[in-house]
């Protein structure tokens, strides 16, 4: 962390107050975070996004600052979450469903556009009609691309800036959606359930803390994996011995059926 840069703060007189129990000093008009305490407060939030992957929970990685967005965007992808690193469009969380309808528009658009360039297709779209649509497929794809895949709302959100996404984590919280968030000295951390004490502007800082993060829903979610496919495996295997015991019970009535109609048989043969 100390590398990373992580321990650099804001300028003193942009402090907000309430990140006092996180900060070590200050120099050079400076403030220094303290670093033993970020590592508490990391390793309780990794512990919830490992614990909360590994119930099956998804994350949405929020990072639209330039020195974020790529590095948030690989993490996500890499984690199997989701990410928004263009833009947060107003409602994204708190009006999803209008949201959904932007990801359907944005999928019709790809399809459209692709059955044009094939031959003989019967869609027929002229140069300018082509060039609309694409122009708003990649508005659509830049804002939306990352949570294409994304059936509801998320069960945690991860945002890097908290300034910055002050939308995103005002939509979270008035769902009841946990927040885990990098936490400068300039922001509020009263409004963050897991915050991390960092410098949220350095890219080597942001890089550590994004992909430890990755790491951790990487662990829950291979957990939460392999125990649905021992389940699986386990209702396959007693599913065979049910068919087995149903094939052993069938043998049996017929042999069953076999030895009482020889018994008629043979009573029939004595009486006559």
């Amino acid at each position: 962390m100390l590398h990373a840069g992580a321990h650099f703060g804001h300028q003193a007189h942009r402090w907000n107050p309430r990140m006092l129990p996180y900060i070590y000093g200050e120099k050079n008009g400076i403030h220094i975070l303290n670093l033993d305490v970020t590592l508490e407060m990391w390793k309780k939030a990794e512990k919830f996004l490992e614990d909360r992957a590994n119930q099956g929970g998804n994350v949405l990685f929020v990072g639209t600052k330039s020195q974020a967005r790529d590095i948030v965007s690989e993490a996500a992808t890499a984690c199997g979450g989701f990410s928004i690193t263009q833009r947060w469009l107003g409602g994204t969380l708190s009006n999803f469903e209008t949201i959904k309808r932007s990801i359907n528009r944005m999928k019709k658009l790809e399809e459209l556009l692709l059955k044009a360039e094939e031959k003989d297709s019967t869609v027929k779209l002229n140069k300018k009609e082509r060039l609309g649509l694409r122009r708003e497929l990649e508005k659509l794809e830049a804002n939306l691309g990352g949570i294409r895949h994304m059936k509801h709302v998320p069960d945690v959100l991860f945002v890097v800036d908290v300034r910055r996404e002050a939308i995103a984590v005002r939509e979270a919280r008035k769902l009841h959606i946990p927040v885990v968030a990098i936490v400068d000295t300039n922001v509020d951390p009263s409004q963050i359930d897991f915050p991390i004490p960092s410098n949220d502007d350095a890219t080597k800082a942001i890089r550590l803390f994004v992909e430890n993060v990755a790491a951790a829903v990487s662990r829950g979610r291979s957990a939460y994996i392999s125990r649905g496919i021992e389940a699986k495996d386990r209702r396959e295997a007693a599913a065979e011995s049910a068919d087995g015991v149903e094939v052993v019970n069938r043998g049996r009535g017929g042999e069953k059926g076999n030895r009482a109609a020889s018994a008629e048989s043979n009573a029939a043969a004595i009486a006559g």
